[in-house]
């Protein structure tokens, strides 16, 4: 049998193939992506009903009662345009899945946004909750509901969370209304969408909560932001505002990774970066 490194290892040819092989590139052609490359890495894809959506993850849960990663899909495909709103929110290529495939941890989940990956194969919510509504209260409680499922699952009230973009303003909205969140990574985070839409010109989010406003209240949770140094879609002066906001007053909590963009470049750093972390 393959160890867990080797499986990982593996994938990525097999993931080369696939995605040369995969026709379209719609969200349905990454639906069958994301299957395959779950299957690779002996991930199980479940859907989790919550209070207000049903919710869809790929878990590998091998060693009940120890600490589970979990990682947050980003904001996917929320606009084809400036003006015109997308019809499935699905990202089109399952770089926070590939991420999570080649963490070797006994209990990883990779736990996607409401509209992405529908079990009815397109998206079962209004669209405002990928767009307006993204990081709205009842998102977050629905996301944290899954988490808790997740958790379950594992047999651990030892939780560990990643999220990558807009799945970063979840996990820090998660980890503030929870007390057993062992640590935190976010991966080109969106931390202050205020921020992120005044730089890009666009209407800030009326229904949604900002994770900024929460820094205080997670300061004392283990975390680590990363951050690359030619993303163009989250600036790191927004990094660096949150940080501040917890006290970090010299970013010793920001780790920032050369030649990397928001989606570009991270399935080459992550393993290192992942293990590397200092808290």
């Amino acid at each position: 049998m393959l160890s867990i490194a080797s499986r990982v290892s593996a994938s990525f040819f097999a993931l080369v193939f696939i995605s040369g092989c995969a026709t379209g590139s719609g969200p349905i052609a990454t639906y069958s992506l994301s299957d395959n490359l779950a299957a690779l890495n002996g991930f199980k894809k479940i859907f989790l009903k919550t209070s207000r959506f049903t919710l869809t993850a790929y878990t590998r849960i091998s060693h009940l009662g120890n600490p589970i990663h979990i990682y947050i899909e980003g904001d996917g495909v929320s606009w084809v345009s400036r003006t015109q709103l997308s019809d499935d929110p699905t990202p089109r290529k399952p770089l926070v899945l590939e991420l999570a495939a080649m963490d070797a941890s006994p209990n990883i989940a990779y736990l996607a946004r409401p509209g992405q990956y529908s079990e009815s194969g397109k998206p079962e919510c209004d669209s405002s909750y990928w767009s307006d509504s993204r990081f709205s209260k009842e998102v977050v409680d629905s996301m944290n509901e899954a988490v808790e499922n997740l958790a379950h699952q594992a047999g651990t009230e030892h939780i560990h969370l990643i999220g990558f973009s807009g799945g970063a303003a979840i996990a820090v909205l998660v980890a503030s209304n929870r007390h057993d969140i062992d640590s935190l990574r976010t991966i080109a985070g969106n931390l202050d969408p205020d921020a992120v839409n005044k730089y890009h010109h666009v209407t800030r989010f009326k229904n949604s909560l900002n994770p900024i406003d929460v820094a205080e209240k997670i300061k004392n949770i283990p975390q680590r932001h990363f951050i690359g140094s030619s993303d163009r879609v989250v600036p790191l002066s927004v990094i660096e505002s949150f940080v501040r906001r917890e006290g970090d007053k010299d970013d010793r909590r920001i780790t920032l990774i050369d030649g990397v963009g928001h989606t570009k470049g991270w399935q080459e750093k992550w393993k290192k970066e992942l293990y590397s972390s200092v808290f």
